[in-house]
């Protein structure tokens, strides 16, 4: 099991997706989603949505899906 990395996205779409990943049973984690939370630039950091290696493929046809 490894994690590979789906897409970077701002923040609230990360976590949008992730939801949306995990409605669909895949487990997804963000990784950067509180990377400099503390000087305001939060929000100009895109966040690195991971997955699984096994279920890479179904993610990926989820998010292009989703758009």
């Amino acid at each position: 099991m490894a994690l590979v990395e789906i897409g970077r996205f701002d923040r609230n779409l990360a976590f949008i997706l992730i939801g949306r990943l995990e409605s669909e049973g895949i487990p997804a984690i963000a990784l950067d989603g509180n990377a400099s939370i503390a000087d305001g630039s939060a929000l100009f950091i895109p966040v690195r949505v991971m997955v699984d290696d096994e279920d890479e493929a179904a993610a990926r046809k989820v998010i292009a899906d989703a758009a």
